[in-house]
């Protein structure tokens, strides 16, 4: 025996010693420190031999690894320095790891034979390293949906290899770099196809030296930046261009007349920007589909015939750019198209789509115009017009469908393949061809679609098979997809929800997520023509095959769960006829219970007698769980004193709402049988009825029908109307303090006058009056309204930790005031305005910052008046070293923010005021990372042009008003004229004791 064990021993120690040789040292290394310092790592990274081990993400060839492609693995970290090591690597996929964070190592530049690297959808932030620049083999650098700050980095110009650069909805600032006699710039990327810089804060003009005709470009995507100066006319000599994204700038003068010589264009944005001159005439270009120029200052024009000329015009949207005169009936008749938006315009005359509009035709909304009539033709049945706000609309008296605005329907799923969906485990999901499995799911974002029709699923219809056909193509183990919920987003983007459906299994490995992740993330898949340029943000997979969620193993597992399963047969063994007799019993108390579910409630209750009830049922728990999606946040409803309240789907489709008790605040067992059977005899019109109840496992549920119509307090809540008084205090007591103020600071001998912020008294005064006259005619039949006064928050309440309790400044400034749910809120960002609007601009760049404030509150104070909206306007002080201070100027709010920055205050009070209920609020600002962030919070987005618009149009309306109001003497017109007697009178008091003191003085 002794030579033997010595043989075994021999070839097994032989084994051991060969293994670290089968993955290069350096590249095990690197490996092992990336593991070290990320969490949530696959369970097969254990050992000392990724190649192979097999470590899942990992490729390798020759002992070497050559690929990392871990998207959406939940990975949580930092990427290091020793990512350099891996010499041989070509591709480094780590996309849609929301916890990965942290700069980019500039060590990257030393992966010489790097071909894609793919960072989408982390978290990653700083500048992005200028030995990027390095890597002379890459061809993918996808950067987009980060935090990177800082300048494009002038390198990226020397990878000649590069065909996608992606830096898009990141922090990048500074210009757009070009080569100079010493540095190199992106004009150098002759062979790159896609310009991806998008959503980001760039400045500065487009150098005409970035495009030349030698380029290979086919997207050029700089939308919602902060660019300046002209378009350039450089532009019009790339003539590969396919998609053209310039909206969302500052670009002013006109638009290069030579721009129609990109005749390969399909999708052009100019909308939003400053452009003035003639309307661009877009002649030749036959192949485009879908054009903005919306929102910018063009000459006036007629209706061009050129329009009538793009065959192949899906979609044209041209708001807001003074279209005037009447639009001819052959431009419906185009085959292909599907939107008209042309709404504040000056059109005029008859609307007459004619009888040969294409069947596409879904949508013509002109509102704002000066339409004075409309033909309707046998087979426009399908065609939503949109009319409201034109002279047929107002002078007709007659309400018609065109004369009111319908939203839009696009709640589009894919439906099941001729089968019943199945039903599932509530976190699985039935697929199309029904099948319970747990999908890879994630959001499809297309960044320039050629359609505009969302009601049209044959687009959709298209992308699945076209995704289906990539899947299988590369083998991918995929049974089916599902599209669901298109929208379009702030940035006039497409977005998809994706579900992706495992083949012959309920869940994916990580290699088959990987492999879908890197497919989605590196272009490998081409959508249909149609849906141009795309990316993809998918969602952490957390139902692995074979894996426990939460587990830790190591290398030792296998061994310790061998022995284990050895040691654990023989208990089984044991345990096995008492088990089996137990589970006859549960099974025999189910039945009994299922026959009658009140069996064990005297035992369970304390209860003398069962509840007597009429028409409602007991539910079990797992019954209720199934119904609400394991009492799933997104479908809870509401909550109180009492507890929460979710929205369930019965299996026969029908909606209830259940009424969850909180711990500690159940009802003793009488009180409640009680309320069951009194809530199961009551029926009314007026009170909700009562479904049925659940009383397991320590819980009280109440299942009522659902109520679509909304709470009670919604139901009474009516249009918040400022009372008369309040606006008359607010001008009184403003009169009063700036009289005092001017004649007390002009005595002899006194200081100079403080500095302040004032409103225009004479213009609120004149809208008193106006609002005076506006009473009068109005039925004196009071508006219902409603208020209700937020939970106080008491600190001893809080724990040490919170937020709260550590910065009393930062609670927010409603906790403790009533808010009115009737009257919208407009959260504005001060200094962002003030950076914008031209007249404050030349104060606020000039460091007077006082005066620019003041301007725009004036402004604030006469909107807030006009439109009966509650303002809050915020300025960033958080350098200042001073907690938050809050003033209020005539009804408006003025914010001076503390410890954090304005951008932080809005957005929890935007999260604030949604969860007390106020319906509608507003944030205003152009800051496109805070628009993002507010409209996830629930707010409205105003950007600050809008705005502007806004208060000039409503100075417009009240100075129209006062007109009609205004006397026509001169008498009336002086201050004096519009102040009450009781006000004069105080006045003229105060005038005589100032004399009297200046001439005791003397």
């Amino acid at each position: 025996m002794g030579p033997r064990i010595l043989v075994f021993l021999v070839v097994a120690l032989s084994q051991v010693c060969t293994i670290p040789a089968m993955t290069d040292g350096a590249d095990f290394t690197a490996l092992k420190a990336l593991k070290d310092i990320w969490k949530n790592v696959p369970p097969t990274w254990v050992g000392a031999d990724p190649c192979g081990s097999r470590w899942e993400g990992i490729l390798c060839a020759n002992s070497r690894v050559t690929s990392i492609t871990l998207a959406s693995m939940g990975l949580k970290g930092s990427l290091s320095g020793d990512i350099q090591s891996l010499s041989e690597l070509q591709i480094l996929d780590l996309s849609y790891n929301k916890g990965l964070s942290g700069p980019l190592p500039s060590a990257i530049g030393d992966l010489k034979k790097l071909t894609n690297l793919v960072l989408v959808g982390c978290s990653f932030c700083g500048p992005i390293p200028d030995s990027i620049g390095s890597l002379p083999l890459l061809a993918s650098l996808s950067l987009n949906s980060n935090g990177f700050t800082g300048s494009i980095p002038p390198s990226i110009g020397n990878l000649t290899s590069l065909y996608l650069l992606d830096l898009a909805d990141n922090r990048l600032t500074g210009t757009i770099p070009v080569s100079t006699a010493t540095t190199p710039g992106l004009d150098l990327l002759v062979h790159t196809k896609h310009f991806h810089l998008g959503l980001n804060q760039l400045s500065g003009t487009i150098p005409p030296k970035l495009f030349s005709s030698e380029m290979k470009l086919i997207h050029v995507l700089f939308e919602s930046n902060k660019l300046t100066g002209s378009i350039p006319s450089t532009l019009g000599l790339v003539k590969t261009l396919e998609v053209v994204r310039l909206d969302n700038n500052s670009f002013r003068g006109s638009v290069p007349s030579d721009i129609n010589n990109l005749t390969s264009v399909s999708t052009m944005f100019l909308s939003n920007n400053d452009l003035t001159g003639p309307l661009p005439n877009l002649t030749g270009m036959h192949v485009l589909t879908y054009l903005d120029m919306s929102n910018n200052s063009f000459d006036d024009t007629k209706f061009p015939p050129w329009f009538s000329t793009l065959q192949s015009l899906t979609t044209l949207v041209m708001e807001t750019t003074q279209l005037q005169g009447q639009i001819p009936a052959d431009f419906f008749s185009l085959s292909h198209l599907e939107t008209v938006d042309a709404r504040n315009n000056q059109l005029s005359g008859s609307l007459d789509i004619g009888t040969g509009h294409g069947n596409q035709l879904a949508l013509i909304d002109l509102r704002k115009n000066k339409i004075s009539a409309y033909t309707t033709r046998l087979g426009g049945e399908g065609v939503s017009v949109i009319l409201a706000d034109n002279p047929i609309c107002r002078e007709t008296g007659v309400t018609k469908s065109y004369c009111t605005v319908s939203q839009p329907n696009s709640s589009y799923a894919t439906p099941p393949n001729n089968c019943v969906p199945a039903s599932c485990f509530a976190t699985q999901h039935s697929s199309p061809n029904c099948k319970c499995a747990f999908p890879y799911t994630g959001l499809l974002v297309f960044r320039a679609p050629s359609f505009s029709d969302l009601g049209n699923i044959t687009y959709f219809s298209v992308l699945e098979k076209s995704l289906m056909n990539s899947f299988k193509s590369h083998q991918f183990p995929v049974d089916s997809v599902r599209l669901s919920q298109p929208r379009k987003d702030l940035s006039q983007y497409l977005d998809l929800n994706l579900q992706v459906f495992p083949f012959g299994q309920d869940r994916f490995n990580r290699t088959a997520i990987s492999s879908i992740g890197f497919m989605l993330s590196s272009l490998t898949f081409k959508p249909p023509a149609q849906f141009g340029p795309f990316f993809f943000i998918g969602d952490t997979y957390l139902h692995f095959t074979g894996e426990v969620r939460g587990s830790k193993k190591s290398s030792s597992t296998g061994a310790i769960i061998g022995a284990a399963a050895g040691g654990s047969v023989l208990l089984l063994l044991l345990l096995g006829a008492g088990l089996y007799a137990f589970g006859q019993k549960t099974k025999a108390e189910k039945a009994i219970q299922q026959n009658n579910p009140f069996a064990h409630w005297e035992s369970k209750n304390g209860v003398v007698s069962v509840p007597q009830l009429k028409g409602a049922r007991c539910f079990s728990f797992e019954e209720l769980k199934k119904y609400t999606n394991n009492f799933s946040e997104t479908i809870d409803i509401g909550s109180g004193g009492y507890g929460k309240v979710y929205r369930g789907v019965l299996p026969t489709g029908k909606l209830i709402t259940i009424k969850r008790a909180l711990r500690g605040w159940m009802q003793p067992g009488l009180e409640f049988k009680t309320e069951i059977e009194l809530l199961s005899r009551v029926h009314h019109r007026n009170v909700v009825s009562l479904v049925g109840f659940c009383l397991e496992r320590g819980e009280q549920m109440l299942v009522y029908k659902f109520v679509s119509n909304g709470s009670l307090m919604e139901s009474l809540s009516g249009t918040f109307i400022r009372s008369l008084q309040t606006i008359q205090h607010f001008c009184t007591k403003d009169v009063q303090r700036k009289s005092f103020i001017d004649f007390s600071y002009h005595l002899p001998g006194s200081e100079p006058a403080p500095p302040r912020i004032t409103s225009n008294v004479k213009q609120n005064l004149q809208f008193l009056k106006l609002w005076k006259e506006f009473q009068k005619r109005k039925s004196s039949t009071p508006k219902p309204s409603t208020s209700y006064r937020r939970k106080k928050v008491e600190k001893e309440d809080l724990p040490e930790d919170t937020e709260l309790y550590r910065d009393p400044t930062l609670s927010l400034y409603y906790t403790n005031q009533i808010v009115e749910t009737g009257v919208p809120v407009l959260l504005v960002d001060g200094y962002n305005v003030c950076g914008y609007w031209a007249k404050l601009k030349k104060h606020f760049v000039n460091g007077r910052l006082d005066i620019a404030r003041q301007k725009l509150i004036d402004e604030l104070v006469a909107f807030s008046l006009a439109r009966d909206v509650k303002v809050v306007v915020v300025f960033d002080a958080m350098m200042s070293g001073l907690p938050t201070h809050k003033e209020n100027f005539v009804g408006v709010d003025v914010i001076f923010t503390g410890e954090s920055c304005a951008d932080a205050w809005i957005e929890k009070e935007v999260v604030a005021l949604k969860e007390d209920g106020c319906p509608k609020v507003w944030v205003v600002t152009s800051d496109h990372i805070q628009q993002h962030a507010a409209h996830g919070a629930g707010a409205f987005i105003w950007s600050c042009k809008a705005l502007v618009s806004e208060i000039k149009t409503s100075q417009q309306e009240v100075e129209r008003a006062l007109q009609e109001l205004r006397p026509t003497s001169f008498q009336g017109r002086l201050l004096k004229h519009n102040l009450d007697s009781e006000v004069v009178d105080a006045l003229k008091d105060l005038r005589k004791k100032l004399a009297e003191n200046e001439s005791k003085s003397r």
